[in-house]
């Protein structure tokens, strides 16, 4: 009994499946890294705030200019530890 699919027709449509998947998989690498991205930033922001009106108190603190923020924003909370490092060590 015959169904009246040819093998071309099957193997064109698992093809598709394929390369939709991959064009899926591709897509979706952008956006993990983008939203990795936005989450440092977001923290590193928070963290160089507190940083900066907390540690007045007892004297650290890091200048907020672009690139503090950038740095913040790109690296995080290691970012945060470095510029303090960096300041420490120069200063």
């Amino acid at each position: 009994m015959s169904l009246g699919i040819e093998y071309s027709v099957v193997f064109a449509y698992i093809m598709a499946l394929g390369l939709l998947f991959l064009l899926g998989w591709i897509l979706f690498i952008p956006i993990k890294i983008f939203l990795k991205f936005l989450f440092n930033t977001i923290i590193g922001g928070i963290l160089l705030y507190i940083l900066n009106v907390f540690g007045s108190f007892v004297g650290i603190g890091i200048a907020l200019n672009p690139v503090t923020a950038i740095v913040a924003g790109l690296l995080g909370i290691p970012g945060i530890i470095l510029m303090l490092l960096l300041k420490h060590i120069l200063l």
